[in-house]
């Protein structure tokens, strides 16, 4: 399926085939799994469960940093399930939530009660916190804080709402924000990046802002349908006289007209992210940032003045993922990315839109920073057709000999 949905664009077809074949390894290297105790394979078989997004790339991170990360993860996914857990009652959730960070020191502490999807973190704490006071203490020092910083932000954001954007910017700081905070710090911690990059928290913060506000945008109905509003509502009372109309055929394009704003405001964090991933000198750790940030300003561009943000799930292609993961290598590659997405952005702005001066404004700020001698385009069906009806024969070939490989092998 995901060979069908890349046919009309050959480059996606050809990196599927080449991550298939291998090409997936130089930018997420295998972990070496057989070496590691029975508590820390379980802290990845964790991170396997419950990251849809960074399991990966974490594993790919050099040297002790990638436990570090891995641990950091975990730590903040059991917090966050306490936060999302509705079935906890606002007096109990509270106060676990403000002293959470002590049970890292705890090695008895687990919670059997939860009923989130994601509650095997918190049932499997002990082996998370006998990992954590297993690192050095530089790690677990930025750990323990953010995990506070975090812990006690939540309580205040579980009874406030999202109002104004100093609201959502607070919000989305004290859940994203906190984390590339604490990442950056990690980074320099380690030594494998200088310490500015740790120092500059507003940057760090932005990075983490980019890539929440893009998922907010991205799961408007999902988090509605779930009774979670996360769209400010000085934004959304322009153009509705409630969130939840814009779930409302009826009110399509007002519901529009809301989500290219809120785009336009995420899309002005994209020169701190170009800042940060500037200063980054490892391999590992630039892979590590540039792919969620690409596949952020690709997800923005998807959901621009697209109406079906409001009746489904609004992704992008694997195929065109894929791509721009083995792509997203070096700083003038992210910025070849940017750069076409953000040209993709400029032609769907329409004329009426009470917010497409300032779109274009934004955007156009982002083309001067990403100008790059590097391409990045996409193909349009005609005339690279056969070329991807090629690529797909090979691809079903490599697929359909792999297997009668496997069965030769199983059988003898």
């Amino acid at each position: 399926m995901d060979l069908l949905k890349s046919f009309s664009h050959p480059e996606e077809v050809m990196a599927l085939l080449k991550f298939k074949l291998g090409g997936s390894e130089v930018v997420m290297p295998k972990c070496d799994f057989n070496s590691m105790s029975p508590s820390l394979l379980t802290c990845y078989n964790l991170l396997n469960r419950t990251s849809r997004s960074f399991s990966a790339v974490i594993q790919a991170l050099d040297g002790e940093l990638r436990n570090a990360v891995c641990i950091f993860y975990l730590v903040l996914r059991a917090l966050d399930t306490v936060e999302d857990d509705m079935t906890i009652p606002i007096d109990i959730k509270i106060p676990m939530l403000k002293s959470f960070y002590k049970n890292l020191q705890d090695p008895d502490w687990k919670y059997m009660d939860s009923k989130d999807k994601d509650r095997c973190v918190l049932e499997s704490f002990q082996c998370i916190s006998k990992e954590f006071r297993e690192l050095e203490e530089m790690y677990r020092d930025v750990i323990s804080d953010i995990c506070q910083k975090m812990g006690l932000g939540m309580t205040e954001i579980l009874v406030k709402k999202v109002d104004t954007m100093a609201d959502w910017d607070q919000y989305c700081h004290y859940v994203a924000g906190l984390v590339g905070i604490g990442l950056a710090r990690l980074f320099s911690t380690s030594g494998l990046e200088e310490p500015i990059v740790g120092q500059d928290t507003q940057l760090a913060n932005d990075l983490g802002l980019f890539l929440q506000k893009t998922n907010i945008i991205r799961d408007y109905l999902e988090d509605y349908n779930d009774k979670r509003i996360f769209w400010p509502k000085v934004a959304w009372s322009k153009y509705a006289a409630d969130v939840g109309d814009f779930s409302k055929v009826e009110n399509q394009e007002q519901a529009v007209k809301c989500l290219n704003e809120l785009i336009t405001n995420a899309l002005e964090l994209i020169p701190s992210s170009l800042r940060f991933m500037g200063r980054l000198k490892n391999q590992s750790i630039f892979n590590f940032v540039a792919i969620p940030q690409v596949m952020a300003i690709a997800t923005l561009e998807r959901c621009y003045n697209n109406p079906k943000v409001f009746t489904g799930v609004v992704k992008i292609r694997k195929g065109e993922a894929v791509r721009m993961m083995l792509g997203a290598t070096s700083i003038e590659r992210v910025k070849a990315i940017m750069r076409h997405f953000t040209l993709q952005i400029i032609e769907k702005i329409p004329n009426d839109d009470p917010n497409s001066a300032k779109t274009r404004a934004v955007c156009q700020k982002s083309l001067e920073l990403t100008e790059t001698e590097q391409e990045y385009t996409t193909s349009s069906i005609y005339p690279p057709l056969y070329v991807s009806f090629g690529l797909m024969l090979t691809a079903i070939s490599y697929t359909y000999w792999s297997q009668i490989s496997q069965w030769y092998d199983d059988l003898f």
